[in-house]
């Protein structure tokens, strides 16, 4: 069983939550994962680590609601278990001899774009971050990327704070300005990762991305987490998450990831039902069996 020491509310979407997990803290390095289930009739579902404390021997993980198990985990209080904790899972990112790098990070894909930052910064590496979000509510992180960042930019969809328009624009900009990057990382949606890869194809920068497929057990035995890089199929658990930005095939993976999202969104609706009629006081372990009795 693993405590959650803290739940904090990041923004209407997005829950932080530490949860004490000594012998993972000691070994997981940024971009790897865990594959955490609330409990015993739970799901398996996969997330990487947004921070660590050794000393304190906690880890730190950032989730969006949208689905069934991610909406009963943020249902989840300090004082809490959860079940299965397990890792570190994945490869870490490779950040040896960087001298220039700029770390971009889309929604979500800021929570796991921020320990890559801080890993960078600690090594003596000269990092730029753009992040990009719908509006200002769904900024996240911005005070501790900061810290570590050489210069952050913040843009929104819709102008609502910092830039205006998609995290691309800065990125050109830079270049255009001379900027030399030895490494370019680029962590969120789908859309955003083949529009900075194909940018940075055309510079002739080495790019990574960090891919987030549908995955069931962590293990490479499922298949579920398939992504297309160059002229084969390879798995995101245990040859990634990271690949080569220019060697993905961004709508492959964007077809593979939409073929699932209606059977999300039944189950998400349905859980929220059962929330709502329980009073959001219900146990997790009657909840699942409502979600399994629906499916």
């Amino acid at each position: 069983m693993y405590l959650i020491e803290q739940v904090e509310q990041l923004n209407p979407e997005v829950t932080r939550m530490v949860v004490r997990a000594p012998q993972i803290a000691r070994k997981i390095k940024p971009g790897q994962f865990i594959m955490l289930r609330i409990d015993e009739t739970g799901e398996r579902i996969p997330l990487t680590m947004s921070d660590i404390d050794v000393l304190s021997g906690t880890v730190t993980i950032v989730f969006q609601v949208v689905g069934a198990t991610t909406m009963r985990l943020a249902q989840k209080k300090p004082g809490e278990y959860l079940t299965d904790f397990v890792g570190p899972l994945g490869n870490p990112t490779e950040l040896d001899n960087v001298g220039k790098a700029c770390v971009i990070g889309g929604g979500l894909g800021v929570a796991i774009a921020y320990p890559l930052v801080k890993w960078l910064h600690s090594q003596g590496s000269d990092v730029d971050v753009i992040v990009g979000f719908r509006n200002k509510d769904l900024v996240i992180l911005e005070k501790e990327l900061s810290l570590s960042a050489s210069e952050l930019i913040v843009t929104t969809d819709d102008g609502s704070y910092g830039v205006q328009g998609l995290v691309t624009q800065p990125l050109l900009e830079k270049l255009e300005e001379g900027v030399k990057y030895d490494l370019v990382l680029a962590i969120g949606p789908i859309p955003m990762m083949k529009a900075v890869a194909k940018v940075t194809k055309e510079a002739g920068i080495k790019t990574v991305v960090s891919m987030n497929p549908l995955m069931i057990d962590g293990t490479g035995m499922c298949g579920g987490c398939r992504v297309k890089v160059g002229d084969k199929y390879m798995h995101t658990c245990v040859d990634g998450p990271d690949f080569d930005g220019h060697q993905v095939d961004f709508d492959d993976a964007l077809r593979r990831e939409r073929m699932y999202r209606g059977f999300e969104r039944q189950s998400a609706e349905h859980t929220r039902e059962v929330i709502e009629a329980s009073g959001g006081n219900c146990h997790c372990a009657s909840m699942a069996s409502a979600v399994r009795k629906e499916a």
